[in-house]
């Protein structure tokens, strides 16, 4: 699937800035005036089926978000035993305003979990440019009993933040996981994870930074 996204006023609202602070030497600078445009190139995974996931920009070129809709892992009672773990990869090719670069600084992530007593479940993201030996991993780990919507932020450092390279164009990998474990709750009974709401879609927004490259 290659879908091409525009900017829209209306997701606006949806974002917060969340740069990490000017380090000492650092050329972190203000989101770049000219918009950006995210291609979707491929999404693939047991996690978001064809047309389950979208994906849209901030106005403000600082953030963007990815919106889904059947992202659930489940485990217990008649929870087919493949169900338990859920995966998504994007593969997205970012339009960046010539002469800068960007990196994800940090990623929300939200859903809603059940989990008997007994139960566990992780939630796992991984980030890296196409052609990069550069994987930023983060896993966040839930236990049972549990019934509530859950949140969990990836916070890089600005020293650790991998840049996408300058002058090449380079797709971003994101690869996101969900796994449950039924552990030592009743057999009878179900566990889930979600990566959406029955209220509506969640949304996972990343947030970005962006330098200037050399020469500019």
């Amino acid at each position: 699937m290659r879908a091409p996204l525009l900017v829209g006023a209306a997701t606006a609202a949806l974002f917060t800035s969340a740069l990490p602070a000017q380090a000492g030497g650092s050329s972190i600078v203000d989101p770049p005036p000219d918009k950006i445009v995210i291609d979707v190139a491929t999404v693939n995974g047991s996690g978001c089926p064809l047309g389950t996931a979208a994906v849209a920009v901030s106005e403000d070129n600082t953030a963007f978000t990815v919106t889904y809709s059947e992202y659930l892992a489940q485990a217990g009672g008649d929870a087919a035993p493949t169900a338990g773990r859920r995966n998504c990869q994007l593969n997205l090719l970012v339009h960046v305003p010539q002469g800068f670069t960007y990196a994800v600084a940090s990623a929300d992530y939200r859903g809603y979990a059940s989990l008997q007593p007994g139960a566990s479940s992780t939630e796992k993201a991984s980030y890296y440019f196409q052609g990069s030996p550069n994987t930023a991993s983060r896993t966040h780990t839930f236990r049972g009993p549990y019934e509530d919507n859950w949140q969990a932020t990836d916070d890089t450092d600005w020293a650790q933040l991998v840049w996408a390279p300058c002058g090449v164009q380079r797709n971003f990998n994101i690869n996101t996981e969900l796994r449950v474990s039924a552990g030592t709750s009743d057999p009878a009974t179900t566990s889930y994870m979600t990566m959406d709401s029955t209220d509506g879609d969640i949304s996972t927004i990343y947030h970005l930074a962006w330098k200037e490259c050399p020469g500019r």
